[in-house]
């Protein structure tokens, strides 16, 4: 059975510019492989031809052969490059040679790497992650605050180079610098990282005494820390260049600060909204009257108690609350009444207070609407 022109199989017009043959073959490649053509018995065979006539027609010189003297060019008694008398080894595709061109392109993904498999001489630092807890108060006003972290820093013994006496590192012999590897499986080109430099592209003849040569030693950082008005449990602050210091040399990973407020004794918050519950005396809820309630900002406000107030009712202290965090003013403060029952009665209080019950039979309208109710409830289930 006689081969298939070259351009017909890749399936570009004949003279086509090698970036239109690439282009073709790209595409044909993926179309044919035999991996993604489990179904097809004659992938395998379709795959290798597409090899073969890129192979060919990818070389200036071979597809100036082909272009002349056709398939004639690579049988015997033709030259070597197209000449007469040399051949090309009974060259059947040479198809690792041919699809290993284009591997990165076609599987990049599926190796995820990257395609260039370019120099990693010097990595990039972690960030970190540090827990501030800060008080309501300190929510509220913000603060500067000096803290401690544990942290890699660049080595100042060989200025985080790794190398001893700062020398600068060397290229890696065994990738030429470029951190990884390639070795021909078959029909597939594996790349992976070099086990010389472990992927970074240098390396070190005379290691530092200090870091054995990462660059960097483990050290506790002191670092000041602006707290801003108005923060909340998870606000996240972030210090950029101040977390993990890189690998001989590479640029330092960032801090993130998350911060969490304690519970307060006396207010509960909400958003910016602060809840205070504040205990009111039986008489005082009764007859009404002022009291003095607390604020965040350690001050007092007046509060004036309606006659008649019940527990659970509420009063709002507009702006008492807290800062919004980038400004925008304050959320309120809002008062929840607690009416306290009087204890440890002495005989007299006793006395006025069994007599004011009797004389308040109408002083109470929601206990009497409630037991009659309750007798309606009760009369309804007899019947």
């Amino acid at each position: 059975m006689s081969k298939r022109d070259f351009y017909d199989v890749l399936g570009v017009a004949k003279g086509a510019p090698a970036d239109e043959i690439k282009k073709a073959y790209r595409r044909k490649a993926k179309e044919l492989h035999p991996d993604r053509n489990s179904d097809n018995p004659n992938a395998e065979n379709q795959f290798k031809e597409v090899n073969e006539a890129y192979d060919v027609l990818k070389d200036a010189e071979k597809k100036a052969a082909y272009d002349r003297y056709g398939h004639a060019a690579f049988e015997g008694g033709m030259g070597g490059g197209g000449r007469p008398g040399g051949g090309f080894g009974g060259n059947q595709g040479d198809f690792a040679s041919a699809f290993s061109d284009v591997f990165d392109d076609l599987f990049g993904d599926f190796m995820g790497g990257n395609r260039g498999g370019g120099r990693q001489r010097a990595s990039r630092g972690s960030d970190l992650r540090y827990n501030l807890g800060v008080s309501l108060e300190e929510a509220y006003s913000g603060l500067q605050k000096t803290i401690n972290v544990p942290t890699s820093v660049a080595c100042a013994s060989c200025n985080g180079s790794g190398a001893e006496g700062g020398v600068e590192p060397t290229t890696c012999p065994t990738c030429s610098g470029m951190g990884k590897v390639r070795a021909q499986q078959g029909f597939f080109t594996v790349e992976r990282g070099c086990p010389t430099c472990a992927g970074l592209g240098q390396i070190i003849k005379n290691p530092c005494n200090t870091c054995s040569g990462a660059g960097r030693v483990e050290k506790d950082r002191a670092l000041s820390v602006n707290i801003p008005a108005g923060v909340e449990t998870g606000t996240r602050i972030r210090l950029s260049g101040e977390g993990e210091a890189g690998m001989r040399g590479g640029p330092p990973g960032d801090l993130y600060i998350f911060i969490e407020v304690a519970r307060h004794e006396l207010f509960e918050r909400e958003a910016n909204n602060l809840f205070c519950r504040v205990p009111v005396p039986l008489a005082k809820a009764a007859l009404g009257g002022d009291i003095e309630v607390p604020t965040i900002d350690g001050g007092r406000s007046r509060v004036k108690i309606p006659e008649g107030s019940q527990s659970g009712r509420q009063m709002r202290l507009r702006a008492k609350g807290m800062p919004a965090l980038r400004g925008g003013g304050h959320g309120d403060m809002f008062i929840e009444l607690a009416v306290e029952t009087p204890v440890n009665l002495t005989a007299r209080q006793r006395e006025i207070l069994q007599e004011f019950d009797t004389l308040s039979e109408d002083n109470n309208p929601e206990s009497k609407s409630f037991f009659s109710s309750v007798k309606s409830f009760w009369d309804s289930m007899k019947g």
